[in-house]
Parts: structure tokens; C-alpha cells; sequence
């Protein structure tokens, strides 16, 4: 988001004790030299030692557990607003369907989807939220063409990719993937191609259909109505096992209230029942329960100390201040924020990062999403200006897949209603688009029409500030080594 705080409470989190697991993270995100010299600026300065109302923790300490729960939590929370909103409450007008079934979207997403921020528009989604207590899942998907790109990304409560189906990963040919959750141990049935095991307990599903052209949109639709999900009983012809015990799901942090709002806490209880400890956060835990965030049990702000509840916005204020931070050190480059534990490495800056500048984005080799946010000087984008993005002769984004960039206003990050309905401008477009005399190709970023001539080159931009988002699908090693990187949006002089 595109929202700044000024600094309440500490101005580093590099000063912060104990907070073992956050020097990692800084020097994963490459700031630790424009934090060193960060220092103490709370005007509680003098009081940090004072009591919080539990014995043994004292404001300073209340304000640090607070700042580590926040970015460790930030994700889940966020997760669980998509799940709520998809799966849980039948009254939201996002509501998708229950439970462990597919529900596809035959159709590219439009700015009247606003379930979660900066949505593709240039493959008709699949969604599924997995309910893992009781049993498996299995996800079946049928044979397709070699040349159309799919994805069946999987994404734990913790929002990070922890395995996936597809053309890169497991191919074109179809199969059944069995799902599992972190407590099931059982026997695998014939017929299985893959199991695949999820840290947590509740899982997003987020399947990606490549789409050529209008024309293409029936086939499309065939190939998701032969997604599938079903228990793993039912696949192996089994009795059912008991079913979980019935959960009251609470509301979710309204989006606009969810950097400040002290709820933000409760939630992360709530959800932590359904995300077993893992061996290298068992100490964080213990910090987390310290405070009394403990999972599964109810943490209600009103009936906090006043010092504790103040400790915890002092906290939250500061770890979002630490990502805006992040955020504005990567510079648009977003390939660092998304993937597995074993590649983030507990990174929860990052993971936190990520959830804030897209939730749901694939891991860099399945995708990436450099963001430009800034023109050629630096400048925020805005549509009151006319910009121009050039690919260079025979220098268009090397990919296996296919490419896109798309539009979004801020600081909403959704996607920009215009004159045309055009969001984005992807490769399976390009026999529309005109190249330049010298072979290049010219796009045209703007909110007014650059002219009938130029207008099958025109992305349209909203009146205000504005984000574009470039999507490199199946990337190549020159893209992942960052040898060939993506060009730079150019303001046109008046």
C-alpha cells in the first residue's frame, strides 16, 4: 500500500531485543546499512521498564513482541480476509463457494473484484480454500495442450507457495495430487500422482488459466470444469472419517482498519490454532504467549491493561513503518518477497512485505512481478502526465510462458476503470499491437487516448496516482539471473 506513518515507538527494529530472528532479515532485505544508525525516538523513552499489568514484561519488551507479531501475523490475517471473504461468508459479494470445492472465475477479473489487491486480469482464475483438519484433499486435473500455460499455485495460512501444480512444475499431462495436512499421517491410495504436504492446516488454492484470445474463453471453461476436489474418502472409496469440530469463524479485519486496529492481534490468535508451531518459531510462540497471544484463545484489546494496549499500537506502528520501509529499499523489485519457508528462511519482513504489495504472488520461478512505481527521474506515476514503456528491437521479456503489465489506480491497488474496459497489455496480443519502424514496440501509458493511430499500443491510466505491474510467466534464465531486465516507464515531455 501506498500509505506512510511517521515513527512512533522505536525508529529500527535493528534495536529492538531480543528480536534474534530479525538481524537475518535485515541483511536479507539488504538494510542494514540505512538502519544502523536508527535510534531510540519513543517519548516513553524514559518509562520503557515500566510494568504492562504481567508480571516479568515490561512496556519495552510489550512493544517489541507486539512489532514481531505484527509482521509474523500480517500475513495470516491478510490470508484470512481472502478465505473469509471466498469461502466463509455467504452475504459477501466475493463469496465464491465452501469448503474444498473449485470455483472458477470464467472470465478475466475487471475493477468490480475487490476481494484481494492487484488481481491478474490476463488469466480466468480458479479458487479453492482447503479445509485440511479432518482429511486430504485430492485435486485432480485433466491432460492439456502442450502449448497453454496453467498453474495451480498452493498457498498455507502463512502465505507461503509450498507446492505446486502445472506446466513448469508437473506438466501438461494431468494427474491427482493428494493434499495433506500437518497432522495426518495416513496410508496413500492408489491412482495417487503426488503427495503434498501443508504446514497449516487451512490452504488458498489459486489456479491460473492461460487465455489466448476471446475467441479461446470456451476452452478455457472446459478445462477448469474438469478441476476437481474431493476428500481423499471419497477418491479412495472410504468411510469418511469424524468430522472437525465445528469452528466459529469470526470477522476479519475490515482492510482499512487492519495496520491499526488492535483486533489485528485477536485475529492472529484465532488463526494460530490452525498453524501447529513449527520447531524454529517455538520460541516465538513462547514471546508471542508471553503477552497472552496464545491460539486459539480469544485476545480482546478492551479488556487489555491501557499500558499493554498502548505497548501493542506502539508496536504495530513501528513493524509497519518497517515494511513501508522495505517496501521503498526494493524499489519495485519484488522477487525476494514470495516462496517457501525453505527459501524465505523465516524471513517475516519480506513475508509481510509481500502480503502488503500483493498477496498471492508465485515465487519468482514461476513468475515475477517487478512493480513500477516510479518514472525514469524517479517520480510517482500519476495520470495527469503521458508516459511511454519501450521494449527494444528483438528485446521483449524472455519467457516460456507468456508476459503482461497491468494497470492499477492507488492507492486501492485495484485495477482502473477506462473508457475501452483495456487493463492490461499482454504477449498473446501482440499480433494487434504496431511496432515501431525499427522493430521496437512503443506502449502508450496515459490517461487520455494517445490518438486513433496509437490507440491498439494504449494502456489506459487512471486520473491519479498509479501503479503498473509487470507479470514474466515461466521465466527464463535471463530473466532470473536479471540479465535481461524490464525497461523503464519514460514521462513525455510538454
Amino acid at each position: 500500500m501506498r500509505d506512510r506513518q511517521s515513527i512512533t515507538g522505536f525508529s529500527c527494529l535493528a534495536r529492538r531485543a531480543p528480536a534474534r530472528w530479525f538481524t537475518a532479515t535485515v541483511v536479507a532485505a539488504g538494510l542494514t546499512a540505512s538502519l544502523a544508525g536508527c535510534s531510540f525516538t519513543s517519548p516513553d523513552e524514559a518509562t520503557g521498564s515500566q510494568s504492562v499489568g504481567i508480571h516479568g514484561v515490561t512496556a519495552q519488551q510489550a512493544r517489541s513482541i507486539a512489532s514481531e507479531a505484527y509482521l509474523y501475523g500480517t500475513p495470516m490475517v491478510a490470508s484470512y480476509q481472502t478465505m473469509y471473504a471466498f469461502s466463509i461468508d455467504k452475504s459477501n459479494p466475493q463469496y465464491k463457494g465452501p469448503f474444498n470445492t473449485v470455483n472458477n472465475i470464467a472470465r478475466v477479473f475487471t475493477p468490480e473484484d475487490t476481494a484481494f489487491v492487484t488481481p491478474n486480469s490476463d488469466t480466468p482464475y480458479s479458487f479453492a480454500v482447503l479445509d485440511l483438519r479432518a482429511e486430504p484433499v485430492v485435486i485432480s486435473v485433466p491432460p492439456m495442450e502442450k502449448r497453454r500455460y496453467f498453474v495451480l499455485q498452493l498457498m498455507d495460512l502463512y502465505t507461503y507457495n509450498f507446492a505446486y501444480i502445472g506446466s513448469r512444475s508437473t506438466g501438461n499431462g494431468g494427474g491427482n495430487f493428494l493434499i495433506a495436512g500437518p497432522r495426518w499421517n495416513g496410508k496413500v491410495p492408489a491412482g495417487i500422482t503426488k503427495v503434498i504436504k501443508s504446514e497449516t492446516e487451512l490452504v488458498n488454492m489459486v489456479g491460473r488459466t492461460q487465455l489466448f484470445n476471446a475467441a479461446d474463453l470456451e476452452n478455457v471453461k472446459r478445462i477448469q470444469s474438469r478441476y476437481k476436489i474431493q476428500p481423499l474418502s471419497t477418491f479412495a472409496k472410504r468411510p469418511a472419517p469424524p468430522a472437525p469440530a465445528a469452528v466459529e469463524w469470526i470477522p476479519p479485519v475490515p482492510p482499512g482498519e487492519m495496520r491499526t486496529s488492535l483486533e489485528f492481534y485477536n485475529q492472529l490468535a484465532f488463526l494460530m490454532q490452525f498453524a501447529p508451531t513449527h520447531p524454529t518459531e517455538k520460541w516465538l510462540r513462547e514471546r508471542f504467549a508471553s503477552i497472552g497471544i496464545r491460539p486459539g484463545e480469544p485476545y480482546k484489546a478492551e479488556s487489555l491493561d491501557p499500558r499493554l494496549r498502548r505497548a501493542l499500537r506502539e508496536g504495530m506502528h513501528t513493524a509497519q513503518n518497517d515494511i513501508d520501509k522495505n517496501r521503498t529499499a526494493l524499489g519495485g523489485k519484488t522477487d525476494t518477497l514470495f516462496g517457501d519457508r525453505s527459501t524465505l528462511k523465516n524471513n517475516y519482513l519480506a513475508r509481510a512485505t509481500g502480503t502488503q504489495v500483493g498477496i498471492g504472488a508465485n515465487s519468482r520461478e514461476e513468475a515475477l512481478y517487478p512493480v513500477l512505481e516510479k518514472d525514469s527521474r524517479g517520480q510517482e506515476l500519476d495520470g495527469k502526465y503521458a508516459y511511454t514503456l519501450r521494449f527494444a528491437p528483438r528485446s521483449l521479456p524472455p519467457v516460456n510462458a507468456f508476459w503482461s503489465m497491468t494497470m492499477y489506480r492507488l492507492p486501492e491497488q485495484l485495477l482502473a476503470p477506462n473508457a475501452i474496459n483495456r487493463y492490461l497489455i499482454n504477449s498473446p496480443m501482440l499480433p494487434s499491437l504496431k511496432k515501431d519502424p525499427d522493430g521496437g514496440l512503443t506502449l502508450y501509458i496515459q490517461a487520455q487516448s494517445p490518438g486513433k493511430g496509437k490507440e491498439s499500443n494504449w494502456l489506459p491510466a487512471p486520473d491519479g496516482p498509479f501503479m503498473v505491474t509487470m507479470r514474466y510467466y515461466w521465466p527464463k534464465p535471463d530473466l532470473l539471473s536479471g540479465k535481461w531486465v524490464s525497461p523503464e516507464i519514460e514521462r513525455v515531455a510538454k
